[in-house]
């Protein structure tokens, strides 16, 4: 039997996060396309950034028939939040730039650059990046690298830059909780065992 889930945050319904997630506003559009495979992993930090954020929509996909529209949208300026060599740092709107409209692949790494393959048009996109990287919160996935964050984290980082002074900090709540929660559910000595570094 199947456990009852909550049908907005889609964790067990026993464990719940909406009280725990934001109703952020921010200048920044944020569209999240997520790979088919993330959406029902335990850990799903692109919806909690959806939820969280009142200026995000979230689309699940391959290939994105409907992109054109959803990058064109009056106001804002798409750019891309991905590595690339000549990728621009962002930093702080000045009170006369357009909002940009970022756009966030949600996926592993490998599943993130199949997105980017599938959708030429996602990635002749100008790209972002974030000039300093703080250390991920994310404590039971192995990181591929140095500086390599959630899809929450690195949101987060970048409203930070953009829209400073602004907090974007009460997102990283119900992240935290769910954190908690799987360490609590596998038990310290797995969780020590198996997540910390020697």
């Amino acid at each position: 039997m199947s456990r009852i889930r909550c049908e907005r945050c889609l964790r067990p319904e026993k464990h719940c996060l909406c009280l725990l997630i934001p109703e952020l506003s921010s200048r920044t559009r944020v569209l999240l396309l997520q790979h088919p495979s993330e959406v029902n992993h335990a850990l799903n930090t692109a919806r909690l950034a959806a939820l969280g954020l009142s200026n995000a929509e979230l689309v699940v996909g391959e290939v994105f028939e409907d992109l054109p529209a959803l990058l064109n949208r009056p106001g804002y300026q798409a750019r891309l939040l991905f590595p690339a060599d000549d990728a621009q740092p962002l930093q702080a709107y000045a009170a006369s730039d357009e909002p940009l409209l970022l756009v966030v692949p949600d996926g592993t790494w490998r599943k993130a650059r199949k997105l980017l393959h599938l959708n030429p048009l996602l990635a002749a996109l100008p790209r972002v990046t974030l000039a300093t990287v703080l250390e991920s919160r994310y404590r039971l996935r192995k990181a591929p690298g140095p500086g390599a964050l959630s899809t929450l984290e690195a949101i987060v980082q970048a409203l930070q830059v953009l829209e400073a002074p602004a907090s974007f900090e009460p997102l990283l709540r119900p992240f935290e909780a769910l954190i908690e929660g799987q360490i609590a559910a596998m038990g310290e000595h797995t969780y020590q065992r198996n997540h910390l570094k020697p």
